[in-house]
């Protein structure tokens, strides 16, 4: 069954946070109103505050960068088939350069692109603001689901547990 479920405020943020927290990977577009796949890069939430800001490491002198100083809407694009969790985001980008929010948000494996950790030059965070969000998501595995979804066409009912809705910040 398929529960729709609008959330506002502090309940949006919750859901937010989970399903970031649960899948961390995105496509994160600049440009949205081109269509073009290549203004798309893959990259890694770090964190959603308290006010349902996405935080992200970024390269300063990275076309990423370069789009937002041009157009800050973006659209994030989180997906976990394994799941069942899907997550689209607008959002505001902003490049923020604040080395207290780099120490706070740092992880190890950064250093891969940013040898000199939170003192690398190249350094930069973007802040995604939060504006709506489209959510779906499943309680249970894929292979759960996949059985509820054999039983239900056998029976004729709909026991599969999903909740959809929009975020609204």
């Amino acid at each position: 069954m398929t529960n729709i479920e609008n959330l506002e405020n502090k309940e949006g943020i919750e859901k937010l946070k989970k399903l970031v927290d649960e899948i961390k990977f995105c496509f994160f577009k600049t440009n949205p109103e081109n269509h073009n796949i290549e203004s798309s890069t893959i990259m890694t939430a770090q964190n959603v505050d308290k006010d349902g800001n996405i935080w992200f490491f970024s390269g300063i002198d990275s076309d990423r960068n370069r789009d937002i100083k041009t157009n800050q809407k973006v659209e994030l694009y989180f997906s976990c088939p394994e799941k069942n969790a899907y997550l689209s985001v607008n959002a505001e980008a902003h490049i923020v350069l604040d080395k207290e929010k780099m120490k706070e948000l740092w992880n190890p494996l950064l250093k891969i692109w940013f040898k000199d950790g939170v003192d690398d030059q190249n350094i930069s965070l973007i802040m995604a603001k939060t504006k709506t969000a489209n959510y779906w998501d499943s309680e249970g595995g894929k292979m759960i689901n996949f059985i509820k979804m054999i039983a239900a066409a056998i029976t004729g009912t709909d026991n599969i547990d999903t909740t959809q809705g929009k975020i609204k910040l």
